[in-house]
């Protein structure tokens, strides 16, 4: 079989290996389709310090069981479409035990501290396949990064009396825009792309603001009538975005914090008492969040292939990776074909 590793910085290798076998109680899954993310493109930059060495990426995927070991339940069928939750949880940690499997300390997401997808066949514990019947091998490989965002929104228990202002419209915040929409919030999505932004419209914001070519603050204050929103997930992980996360939340707001900042963030810790703010961490996605994503693209109101922003062969994966190098914020996602 085929799979794709980065065995160092600036490189992807495509190689052949052995196809595994399944042993009881896992799950021997054809990958049809799996996404490349931020995660992986840090990983070939040399920017991801939590990727193993010489990793096999992907942990967005679209699969078909091929075949179930002894002790498999038997709503797990050969045939069936599937994606995948890349988590692992140590069951003893103090997040486990209080129920987030979602931030176990020790967590290993595929294509990271452990090796991924990207590869014709893989083997799992049935414990970690999710059913998308009726779903298109394809999109299921879109339903992870959604799944975060989701799983932000519920994080802050976004309601309809919200307005919330996700700042990013990659994929991880279109799942937040989507989500926080369908809760009934009003929505303010801010990027600095024409492009995502009108795809926010669609998706189900009420308001997009270019934060490039707009003032933000000002913007914001004529939207929310000087109060400012009362929800901020920011879904970019930058010190600019962080900063102003704080500064323009609304007096006993909630901040939800997705983003990873690749440097040490300053902030106005004052505020953080004087308005008293909640501050959320959200990592990954619980099993509710996945099945959340799932039951959205079944609606069939997702316009998925604009999410999409290449598919390619994995002989492809390198030229794709220096596209999306030298131009970060033009893609969506690039997902692999393993048909």
């Amino acid at each position: 079989m085929r799979l794709v590793r980065i065995p160092s910085p600036g490189v992807i290798s495509v190689e052949e290996a052995p196809k595994p076998e399944v042993a009881a109680g896992q799950v021997l899954l054809k990958m049809n389709y799996v996404g490349f993310c931020g995660s992986d493109l840090n990983t070939f930059l040399g920017r991801n310090l939590m990727a193993k060495e010489a990793v096999i990426p992907g942990h967005e995927t679209g699969a078909t069981i091929e075949s179930t070991g002894a002790g498999v339940p038997d709503f797990l069928k050969p045939g069936m479409t599937v994606t995948v939750n890349p988590y692992t949880n140590c069951g003893h940690c103090a997040a486990c035990r209080s129920g987030h499997a979602n931030a176990c300390e020790f967590n290993e997401t595929l294509g990271v501290q452990r090796d991924g997808a990207m590869r014709d066949y893989m083997v799992l514990p049935w414990e970690k396949i999710i059913p998308a019947q009726g779903l298109s091998p394809r999109d299921c490989a879109l339903v992870e990064p959604m799944s975060v965002g989701f799983h932000a929104v519920s994080r802050a228990q976004v309601t309809d009396s919200d307005t919330v202002m996700v700042m990013g419209c990659g994929m991880i915040g279109v799942g937040a825009i989507v989500r926080a929409s369908l809760r009934g919030a009003t929505v303010i999505a801010v990027d600095l792309d024409d492009d995502k932004l009108a795809l926010a419209r669609r998706l189900g914001a009420a308001h997009t603001i270019n934060s490039k070519t707009q003032d933000l603050h000002s913007t914001l204050m004529e939207l929310t009538a000087g109060t400012g929103p009362n929800v901020v997930i920011e879904a970019v992980g930058s010190v600019p975005t962080y900063q102003a996360a704080i500064a323009e939340v609304a007096y006993s707001g909630r901040v939800v914090c997705i983003g990873y900042s690749k440097s040490d963030v300053q902030l106005p810790t004052s505020l953080f008492v004087k308005k008293e703010l909640h501050i959320f961490g959200s990592r990954n996605a619980m099993p509710g969040d996945f099945e959340a994503v799932i039951r959205y693209l079944l609606r069939g109101q997702c316009p998925t292939s604009e999410l999409i922003s290449s598919c390619i062969g994995p002989g492809k994966a390198f030229d794709a990776m220096r596209e999306w190098a030298d131009a970060p914020g033009r893609v969506f996602r690039i997902v692999v074909d393993f048909n």
